[in-house]
């Protein structure tokens, strides 16, 4: 287990400027988060990795600009826009072939009553995605996340009940308690699946906040991820807007450091 940042704390802080900024603070452990066409070019992908390997750093994971659309180009019932999609998506395993990441993030379908694609459907469209992630060494992992179909614990049990080893969960804690959910319990429903986690902190009237500065017992949910057998990492992602100097991260790095078994 290790400790590391995504470079949307940084955002709207070009990629590339964002990245070294971050390892100037000594992390070394990313998650990128591309925000545009344009980032997914291998010879962009390729300059980031230069960064990554100079510092003696990792990319962990990536997460697509197109997180916002997915209910659009994944999980939509017209079949060829959803194949589209999957093509689609294979941009984002090479880049992060390229990058020498594990993982992707997806946060899936809003929660629209107008949508006709049944919650089956919506596991069965995961799965394609899921396989196609591994044919690239890519783990495909839902996110949870506010206003989506993801955003509450039960729905998480029964994908992973209807998946079986064909599923994996990133735990967001403050996409939990924007949805008004027990981040605890939503640990719990993702239980073994669980692959990847996105700290932050929060208290009452502030539902994001760089660990260490809110109410969050995060010694509990160290002891619930260690009883699931949890070994991944923890990435610190908050919003820009959560913080104010940048050395601030340092002292929330530490507290994150300190949760490593």
């Amino acid at each position: 287990m290790r400790s590391g940042i995504s470079t949307a704390c940084l955002y709207p802080m070009e990629l590339e400027q964002a990245l070294p900024a971050l390892i100037a603070l000594d992390f070394h452990l990313f998650e990128v988060f591309i925000n545009t066409i344009s980032e997914l070019k291998p010879k962009y992908i390729k300059e980031l990795k230069k960064m990554v390997d100079d510092s003696g750093s990792t990319v962990k994971s990536v997460h697509p600009f197109t997180s916002g659309f997915e209910s659009f180009l994944l999980f939509s019932d017209y079949q060829r826009r959803s194949k589209d999609g999957l093509e689609f998506y294979k941009l984002y395993f090479h880049a992060a072939n390229l990058l020498g990441a594990e993982i992707l993030v997806l946060h899936g379908q809003r929660n629209d009553k107008r949508s006709r694609i049944s919650e089956k459907e919506y596991f069965e469209h995961y799965a394609q995605l899921y396989a196609l992630g591994k044919t690239f060494g890519v783990t495909v992992a839902q996110e949870n996340v506010n206003l989506f179909r993801s955003d509450e614990p039960a729905f998480i049990e029964r994908m992973r009940e209807y998946l079986g080893d064909d599923c994996a969960f990133v735990l967001d804690v403050k996409q939990a308690v924007r949805a008004g959910e027990d981040p605890y319990q939503m640990c719990r429903a993702m239980g073994e699946k669980l692959v990847h986690v996105h700290i932050n902190d929060n208290k009452p009237g502030e539902d994001c906040l760089l660990p260490g500065s809110g109410n969050m017992d995060f010694a509990a949910l160290k002891q619930l991820m260690r009883n699931f057998g949890y070994d991944g990492d923890l990435i610190i992602e908050v919003y820009r807007r959560n913080f104010g100097e940048l050395n601030e991260l340092l002292g929330a790095k530490k507290v994150v450091d300190s949760l490593i078994y």
